[in-house]
């Protein structure tokens, strides 16, 4: 990915802060210095900064269950910090970061102190080379081959012609870091689909699936009700919740395929967990069969078919084929720390 030129900073090296990475944490540190830019703020403290690490990094530990590799501290750190504090699973971005910056939770506050110790002065290695901390430091701060900013105890300073080139270029920048990050990541999780979409907080998709909820209606239109496949409660039109077969945080997509009507107590309560297959995978199979086949005879040009084409050619749907589509999923979704659903 190419950065833009600037004839005042040289983008060549901030282009290579990222070569020869062991783990997260110059992505979420650059990060997290481009957000403070954006709000205009060319001092900032370093305990902000490192609870903005651990607020970017929030999401893909805790709701989407990534790997950021054994040797990674933020991710150590997210999960311990969890377990300190009360913090919802989905809790809000500046919340965290506003807690995190007024805990007086010794061992919180220690977590955050940890990434002091490399992080702020290894990212300037680009501009600086490798020497020891303290000389890191003092050529930061007389300004040596321009770096994008001056290191102190307890803050850093943003050099004026960083700033400005950051300010101006902060979006393409913040894609610059996730583009990095995801092939990172990628490399930890061959197997994870759509890591892209696990770098930040899940938006809301209310009117996506509203629109899921219209291909089901059509169903129960020509079925009448429908069994949940969990409670066996019959669902009606207006009645019944759009439930991820397998958990949004695993797949992140709201493809048709993983999508059925649900008891909507159940929905709720099911939250993250992975359905054991040969308890419910039949009747999943049965239900998107026969949905599948009134809508291609009832609204063949619907484009929610086109979620199935993927895998189905001619949406030629067979149980085994169906089976062999969604177990590798389930099997590298329980590796990856999503727990399966009590059934007692």
């Amino acid at each position: 990915m190419q950065l833009p030129q600037d004839t005042k900073v040289n983008v060549s090296l901030l282009s290579s802060v990222f070569r020869n990475t062991s783990a997260t944490y110059k992505f979420y540190w650059f990060l997290s210095i481009i957000e403070c830019i954006e709000e205009g703020n060319d001092e900032v403290e370093k305990r902000e900064l490192f609870a903005r690490m651990i607020a970017n990094a929030w999401y893909t530990v805790n709701y989407f269950h990534i790997s950021f590799g054994k040797q990674d501290k933020i991710q150590e750190a997210v999960e311990k910090i969890k377990l300190l504090q009360d913090f919802a699973l989905d809790e809000k971005k500046q919340v965290l970061i506003n807690r995190l910056l007024h805990t007086t939770n010794k061992e919180i506050v220690r977590q955050l102190n940890h990434f002091n110790a490399n992080v702020p002065y290894k990212f300037l290695s680009p501009w600086l080379g490798s020497h020891s901390e303290k000389d890191m430091y003092r050529m930061s701060q007389e300004n040596y081959n321009l770096p994008p900013y001056a290191l102190y105890a307890d803050r850093i300073l943003i050099q004026p012609e960083w700033f400005d080139y950051i300010k101006k270029n902060s979006g393409l920048l913040k894609d610059f870091c996730f583009w990095n990050l995801t092939l990172f990541l990628q490399a930890r999780n061959p197997n994870v689909p759509n890591i892209p979409n696990k770098l930040l907080r899940p938006e809301k998709r209310t009117s996506l699936l509203k629109h899921k909820r219209d291909f089901w209606d059509i169903v129960l239109t020509e079925t009448g009700p429908v069994e949940c496949i969990y409670t066996e409660k019959k669902l009606n039109i207006g009645e019944y919740a759009v439930e991820h077969f397998i958990p949004f945080q695993f797949v992140s997509h709201d493809l048709m395929w993983n999508l059925i009507p649900a008891d909507p107590s159940f929905n709720s309560s099911k939250s993250d967990k992975l359905p054991p297959l040969d308890r419910y995978f039949d009747d999943f199979y049965n239900l998107q069969k026969e949905a599948v086949n009134i809508i291609r005879t009832k609204h063949p040009k619907n484009t929610f078919l086109e979620d199935y084409l993927n895998f189905f050619h001619d949406l030629n749907m067979t149980r085994d084929k169906y089976r062999e589509h969604i177990e590798p999923l389930i099997t590298i979704a329980h590796n990856n720390g999503f727990q399966f659903m009590n059934t007692k």
